[in-house]
């Protein structure tokens, strides 16, 4: 009788095990259950989705379950929701939801994709069916369906995060008129807080309302009650950041790694024979703190995915670790970070110095310039490169991915200033504002050694 592999979850790294594995196995019995009705979607484009940049829902759905049974041979069965794992005796308590029926299924193999949840703190009406946490396709068809339902004039967003802030210009777009609250002395906390300032004036000049510093304190009718005063709202949106869904697991005894996601090692194994983890669900390595930590990215969990997949197929793989590279797009300004940002270096003690550079995208004669502000951190020291920012407009995010690459390669700002990077007037000024960053870095390090 053919080994049976349960997946647990059906999109980003549910879904990259199950046929990774099947490339490595013909023989395997692959079952795939899903609580909602989507496989495989991009939850990042939820916010285009409603802003209007993404016309469909289904749009945003890479591959359905029936591709999935079709094209790879993986038993996708979608409203089947895992109420209980049973390590000991090898089996799964299912719910299937449409059915109103309860079942057990047993696995040889198993791997746990249950991504991650809102963070939806226990205040005082916070179940109210006009606040909403945006996590998966099936949330993003119950915020649509909550704003076809109702005049949604005044909508208050809860958290300066990247879907906070994506959700606030989404709304903006819609024509609503937009608070945005944020516990935080500013929005973006990935990034230092003087550039997340930058975010917030962006907002601002969008016809955001800001509101930083302040504390939600519960909800009442059609009303956030803040520290701060009361906001009306005819809809809520929250941005406040994800936990890893990861209850179901340390439920049935698997160890718990960085905050409270499942601790998995280098291959995606977790702490039980024959079951692995990947995605939001599961902790990772960081290249530069070389601590277990919690990324909640969608390519993190693609990449993770596969290499248990391939595990699971029978191959052997492993994960290297991440960095947190990351870019969205606030309104025209791009946000990209890489690294450590400088509260997270001293946490991890790591003793940096900062190089920003305040420059533009392409020469500065050149029509389309625009401002951009970038920004190295560089160990004191070693001059080892620890992480990277980058604020502006014109396209300039993308440009996080020279020092994600210098980072994981080991270089120092001076291998950064030393790189032989094009130079267009179109497209770059002369001296490309990263390896500006990295003379300032340089310089800063000089300083700091000379004390």
């Amino acid at each position: 009788m053919a080994e049976r592999l349960v997946v647990i979850g059906g999109d980003a790294a549910g879904m990259a095990a199950a046929t990774n594995a099947r490339r490595g196995r013909a023989d395997l019995e692959i079952v795939a259950l899903e609580k909602g009705r989507y496989t495989s979607y991009s939850a990042c484009g939820i916010p285009y989705l409603v802003g209007g940049s993404v016309g469909e829902l289904d749009d945003l759905v890479v591959r359905t379950p029936q591709e999935f049974r079709d094209q790879h041979r993986i038993d996708v069965r979608v409203g089947h929701e895992v109420k209980g794992i049973d390590l000991a005796a090898r089996r799964l308590e299912v719910r299937a939801l449409d059915q109103g029926r309860t079942f057990h299924l047993g696995f040889d193999l198993l791997h746990v994709a249950t991504g991650a949840r809102p963070v939806r703190p226990d205040l005082p009406g916070i179940d109210a069916d006009w606040i909403h946490g945006v996590q998966t396709l099936t949330d993003a068809a119950g915020l649509l369906a909550s704003i076809d339902a109702r005049t949604c004039r005044r909508v208050v967003v809860i958290g300066g995060g990247y879907v906070g802030l994506e959700m606030a210009e989404a709304f903006v777009d819609r024509g609503a008129q937009v608070t945005l609250v944020d516990a935080a002395p500013q929005p973006m906390r990935t990034v230092d807080p003087d550039l997340g300032a930058k975010v917030a004036e962006v907002l601002a000049g969008y016809g955001v309302t800001v509101q930083v510093d302040t504390k939600v304190q519960g909800f009442g009718d059609h009303v956030v009650h803040t520290d701060a005063g009361d906001l009306p709202a005819d809809l809520v949106v929250l941005g406040i950041g994800v936990l890893p869904a990861s209850q179901l697991a340390l439920d049935a005894g698997l160890d718990a790694g960085a905050r409270g996601a499942i601790a998995v090692d280098h291959r995606q194994r977790t702490s039980a024979e024959g079951v692995y983890a990947a995605g939001d669900c599961a902790d990772t390595f960081h290249l530069v703190s070389r601590q277990r930590v919690h990324v909640a990215l969608g390519t993190v969990a693609n990449k993770t995915g596969g290499v248990a997949g391939r595990n699971l197929g029978g191959g052997y793989a492993s994960f290297p670790g991440v960095l947190g590279t990351a870019v969205t797009r606030i309104c025209e300004v791009e946000v990209a970070r890489t690294g450590l940002n400088q509260q997270e270096a001293a946490a991890a003690g790591i003793e940096c110095v900062v190089g920003t550079a305040e420059a533009t995208t392409r020469a500065g004669y050149f029509p389309g310039s625009a401002e951009v502000t970038a920004r190295v951190l560089a160990e004191r020291g070693t001059g080892r490169l620890i992480g990277g920012q980058i604020v502006g407009a014109d396209r300039v995010g993308k440009r996080i991915d020279v020092l994600a690459t210098a980072i994981t390669a080991g270089m120092t700002a001076n291998d950064v200033l030393e790189l032989d990077l094009a130079y267009a007037p179109s497209v770059s000024p002369l001296w490309d504002p990263v390896q500006v960053a990295a003379r300032k870095a340089v310089s800063a390090l000089a300083a700091a050694d000379a004390r």
